[in-house]
């Protein structure tokens, strides 16, 4: 069925990348099943094969070993059930705003959809961004954050069955960013999307997210933790600063990223005293 627990399942999925007279084992024994509607969040160090996760889902990538299901039936290529949106927006320069969304309508319902219905469709998918306002402008334009907006449309005007977000919010200004973060956490609660989302920032991730996925380090990465999310919905950024239940998931995540992943690395005599006092490393974007 497809509104099982099961709508979207990875199974024993591994990926080994060959080259150069050699191979690299990028993932080891993924298994992840995500509910419809259902709002997962990957977070990990960098090089850890979030990526790769999201890019064997979209069809993008075949797995070495295992298989992704998605509504009961096998991914083994690209497909309209699954829309993607970057951390660079990937828009057509030479469209307009209004554009870049009718390409992708054009080519999911062209034979199933009138122009009047399609032409209604784009513009409502825009609206919900908030960008009906620039329909006839190029994307030079018009700002980072806009551009996304428009990114996300395209995405959501194919109707797909997953929307898959790799770092959507990662290249914006913290203000245009969190925006738009409230503007996505909006669009899903009303469409009730099966999102999954590849982030390095974890209030993002806590605010976001009914379940956080927490990828192990390389090579082989695998699934080290999954934290429940246990906050109600509407979240308020502001009001949850003081939640403890927010705070508690958010030490939680810290707390495999910093000390459960740590790589214990031999320190020389002459490098001890300099190690007593190093801070833990940013998480990398």
């Amino acid at each position: 069925m497809d509104d099982d627990k099961n709508y979207l399942s990875l199974s024993k999925v591994d990926m080994v990348f060959t080259g150069n007279g050699g191979t690299n084992p990028v993932l080891k024994g993924i298994d992840l099943d995500v509910r419809r509607g259902e709002y997962i969040s990957l977070i990990g160090h960098s090089g850890c094969g979030k990526s790769t996760v999201l890019n064997i889902v979209a069809g993008l990538l075949e797995a070495t070993s295992g298989g992704v299901l998605l509504a009961g039936r096998e991914v083994s290529g690209p497909g309209p059930d699954r829309a993607v949106v970057f951390q660079n927006h990937s828009l057509l320069p030479w469209l307009t705003v209004y554009q870049n969304v009718e390409i992708a309508v054009d080519k999911i319902f062209g034979r199933s959809r009138s122009k009047a219905e399609r032409r209604e469709w784009i513009l409502h998918n825009l609206a919900m961004v908030n960008m009906s306002h620039a329909l006839d402008r190029l994307p030079s334009q018009i700002s980072g954050g806009m551009k996304q907006r428009v990114g996300i449309a395209r995405a959501l005007a194919m109707e797909p069955k997953v929307l898959l977000l790799d770092e959507p919010f990662g290249a914006l200004d913290a203000l245009t960013r969190a925006h738009l973060q409230d503007e996505v956490i909006r669009i899903q609660a009303e469409l009730g999307n099966t999102v999954l989302m590849i982030t390095h920032d974890v209030d993002e991730a806590v605010l976001m997210s009914d379940r956080v996925v927490m990828m192990t380090n390389g090579p082989a990465a695998t699934i080290g933790q999954i934290l429940t999310v246990d906050l109600p919905r509407p979240r308020s950024r502001i009001e949850l600063v003081e939640n403890p239940t927010y705070n508690h998931c958010r030490q939680e995540i810290l707390s495999f990223l910093y000390e459960k992943q740590r790589k214990v690395e031999p320190i020389s005599p002459a490098r001890s005293m300099k190690a007593r006092t190093r801070e833990p490393a940013a998480l990398q974007a």
